[in-house]
C-alpha cells in the first residue's frame, strides 16, 4: 500500500517510486516498526513514524493514556498504521503487553523506535548535584532502562537482524545549562546503545542513537528556560537554523534500510552542525 498524502505532509522524505515506467520497491517494504513517543504531529517520534511509513515500514504506534490516544490517533490515521497499543512504561508489565500484542499481530519486528524520556520537574528543574534519588531512578527508568527493556523483548523477534534506535541529545557528552538531569540520563542512554550493539550485532540486530538540535516539541516544554537553549542553536549551529522532525525522520529511515547494514553503535547528530562548535 502506497502511503497517502497526509504522510507525506508530515515526514518530507520522498523515496523514487517508479523509474523508466517501472515500480521501484521501497527500501523498508514489508518491514514491521513499531514506534514508541509520539505525543502529536510535532513529536520526533511522529516525523521519524512519517519517514518510516513513507519508505514502505508498516508501522504500530504505542500512546501514553487514554488522554493521550486522540492525539496520537489523529497522527497515525494520517500515517495509516496497522495498530495502536496503550503504554506507560512506569507499569509492571505494559512492556511485556506491548511486545505481546506486536507478536500476535505480526509474529516479528524489524524496526523498533524509542523516544521517550521523563524526570520529576522538580529534580529537572534542580542542580543535578540536588536530585533526589527517586528523581534519578525515575529518569533513568523511564528515558534509559526502558530502552535496554525494550531491546530484551525485541531481540526474539528480530529473527532475520533488525534495527534498534532511541532519540538522545549532545547534552550527553557536555554539560548543558538548564538540561540537568538529563544530561547523566542521556549519557547513560549513548553507552547503553553502545553496549546493545556489541552484544546483539551477531544476531545481526543494529543499535543506534539519533541526537538531534533542540526543537520545541512538548517534551522538551519541560526543560526550564529551552527557549533560550533554541535560541541559542539558531544562532550558533553552522546552519543557522534548527532542524525539523523531516529531517530526523530521513536519518531514522536510512538507519533503518540495508544501505546502513554496516553501522551500528553510533551517536548520529541531525543538528545543523551545532555538536561541532565550541
Amino acid at each position: 500500500m502506497r502511503p497517502n498524502v497526509a504522510s507525506r505532509r508530515l515526514g518530507s522524505v520522498i523515496f523514487r517510486r517508479y523509474r523508466d515506467g517501472m515500480t521501484i520497491p521501497a527500501p523498508l517494504a514489508g518491514k514491521k516498526a513499531l514506534i514508541v513517543g509520539i505525543a502529536n504531529g510535532q513529536s520526533i517520534a511522529a516525523g521519524c513514524a512519517a519517514a518510516l511509513r513513507e519508505a514502505g515500514a508498516e508501522l504500530a504506534v504505542t500512546y501514553l493514556n487514554e488522554k493521550a490516544e486522540k492525539h496520537v490517533r489523529a497522527v497515525t490515521e494520517k500515517l495509516d498504521a496497522d495498530f495502536l497499543i496503550p503504554l506507560d512504561v512506569r507499569e509492571p508489565g505494559a512492556l511485556e503487553r506491548c511486545f505481546a500484542a506486536v507478536t500476535e499481530r505480526w509474529g516479528r519486528l524489524d524496526i523498533l523506535l524509542h523516544s521517550i524520556a521523563f524526570a520529576p520537574r522538580a529534580d529537572l528543574h534542580a542542580r543535578v548535584t540536588d536530585s533526589s534519588r527517586d528523581g534519578f531512578l525515575q529518569a533513568m527508568d523511564v528515558s534509559c532502562h526502558s530502552f535496554i527493556r525494550m531491546a530484551k523483548l525485541a531481540e526474539p523477534l528480530m529473527r532475520d537482524g533488525g534495527t534498534l534506535m532511541t532519540v538522545s541529545f549532545y547534552g550527553a557528552e557536555k554539560a548543558v545549562e538548564n538540561y540537568n538531569l538529563m544530561g547523566p540520563v542521556k549519557a547513560a542512554l549513548e553507552a547503553s546503545v553502545r553496549a546493545i550493539a556489541a552484544e546483539l550485532g551477531p544476531k545481526n540486530i543494529r543499535a543506534h542513537a539519533i541526537s538531534p538540535g533542540p526543537l520545541l516539541t512538548r517534551a522538551a516544554s519541560g526543560i526550564d528556560r529551552f527557549d533560550e537553549l533554541v535560541e541559542r542553536a539558531k544562532e550558533h549551529s553552522p546552519g543557522r537554523r534548527l532542524v525539523t522532525i523531516a529531517e530526523i525522520g530521513a536519518l531514522a529511515a536510512f538507519l533503518a534500510t540495508d544501505a546502513a547494514a554496516g553501522m551500528t553503535g553510533g551517536v548520529h547528530y541531525v543538528d545543523a552542525g551545532y555538536n561541532i562548535v565550541g
